[in-house]
């Protein structure tokens, strides 16, 4: 117990940055969705904003608590983090507004999760809280939402699959981009200019995102398995059922995945590999459309870190805050598959799919049940405390929640 701040924990959840556009969504989420009696409070800049959105909740949010928390004031998210079990914030972009917030948790000994996709917050995360947390016994999770839930609890389930039917280990293992329908959040793209930002800064950054291993908590300590490297171009790929090129997330969920293997000590396998790629298909049209969305994804990915075509693009690309309406998110969907070969030549294959936008409709039901989770699950929760992924934080917990709310996770041998 901190003397400053007596432990008083009079809220389950608090959703902070509820009045940004997917903190709205989780809101309207936990509103629908919480448990009766779950304690839930609401937190932001503005008494007014939070009051407006309270108001446009479902009954039952009227009497939750507000919260003025700014992350620049330490004080103020102090106070917000001593109130509550888990705070789940979507508070972005996490490198510029996130680690006052995780520093906050972690000692406090307040359980955390986040929506961020950075490999360099995480990175910093990893260094500066992972001790603090595991000493306060705090569950600090990074990642909560459609970056990288989906990758995680899948390698997760076809490992448990593996070792429940005595096949080994996992080798080779790809996902593969089934089918995806919507955009980009303003979010994701805040975060890719700050990631810019910092390269800028720092070129020798690049070789950090570049190296497979970068979110590890002991890289001398991982497999030598030679060059892992992100797909950047466009092939045929008979085993994944025709042309696959770059999927634009690989490069982050593929590091959270691995660390999730660290975490627990290798359980995937010691020659685990692990890739990410989109799937165009086999027909007559396929590599010209997997070659002109590759092309332009690269484009974007280049304008961003030049000045003046920067400009144009921040123009032209959703902002922080910005979102699509109801019936567009509602349109939207994704499904994965996560093929393996193990270490005894088993194949077995996982599915991850669920109805609604990725970025906005699923990532709020995936942040609202991750926290919920973290709040309520107990002693279902793996045995674990620092700084973590969802798999190694909530597992199989989250697994059945995230099934309950509509998603689909299978696995099966091939």
């Amino acid at each position: 117990m901190d003397e400053e701040h007596p432990v008083r924990r009079d809220l389950d959840v608090v959703v902070f940055g509820a009045t940004g556009f997917v903190g709205r969504l989780v809101a309207d989420y936990l509103a629908e969705h919480a448990p009766e009696g779950v304690r839930i409070g609401l937190a932001g800049r503005s008494k007014q904003k939070l009051e407006a959105l309270r108001g446009g909740l479902a009954p039952r949010a009227r009497d939750w608590p507000l919260l003025v928390a700014d992350s620049g004031d330490r004080d103020s998210v102090e106070a917000m983090v001593w109130s509550a079990q888990v705070v789940a914030t979507t508070v972005g972009p996490y490198a510029r507004y996130g680690l006052p917030v995780v520093e906050a948790c972690a000692a406090a000994g307040t359980d955390y999760a986040d929506l961020t996709g950075e490999v360099l917050f995480v990175r910093e995360s990893l260094a500066r809280c992972g001790a603090p947390a595991a000493s306060h016994g705090a569950r600090i999770v990074h990642s909560c939402g459609f970056d990288s839930i989906p990758s995680d609890l899948g390698c997760l389930l076809l490992a448990e699959r593996v070792a429940a039917d005595g096949e080994g280990t996992l080798e080779d293992t790809t996902l593969v981009v089934r089918s995806m329908r919507g955009g980009f959040s303003g979010g994701t793209v805040d975060s890719m200019r700050a990631t810019l930002d910092a390269l800028a800064a720092d070129p020798g950054l690049r070789r950090v995102l570049g190296d497979p291993y970068a979110l590890s908590p002991d890289r001398a300590a991982e497999p030598d398995l030679g060059r892992e490297s992100d797909r950047v171009g466009v092939a045929h790929d008979r085993d994944l059922g025709g042309w696959v090129g770059p999927f634009v997330m690989a490069p982050y969920n593929t590091r959270v995945v691995r660390l999730s293997n660290a975490l627990q000590g290798w359980a995937y396998g010691r020659t685990f590999r692990y890739r990410e790629v989109m799937s165009y298909g086999s027909g007559y049209a396929s590599p010209l459309i997997a070659g002109l969305t590759t092309a332009g994804l690269a484009s974007v990915a280049k304008g961003m870190g030049f000045a003046p075509s920067r400009a144009l693009l921040d123009r032209l690309l959703p902002k922080a805050g910005e979102g699509p309406d109801e019936q567009t998110r509602r349109r939207g969907r994704f499904a994965m598959e996560i093929l393996t070969r193990t270490s005894t030549g088993a194949r077995y294959r996982a599915l991850v799919a669920a109805q609604g936008d990725p970025g906005y409709q699923a990532t709020s039901v995936m942040l609202g049940e991750s926290a919920l989770s973290l709040a309520l699950d107990g002693d279902r929760l793996p045995d674990r405390v620092g700084v973590l992924t969802p798999a190694t934080a909530m597992g199989d917990a989250l697994v059945d929640r995230l099934r309950a709310a509509g998603f689909t996770l299978t696995v099966e041998r091939v």
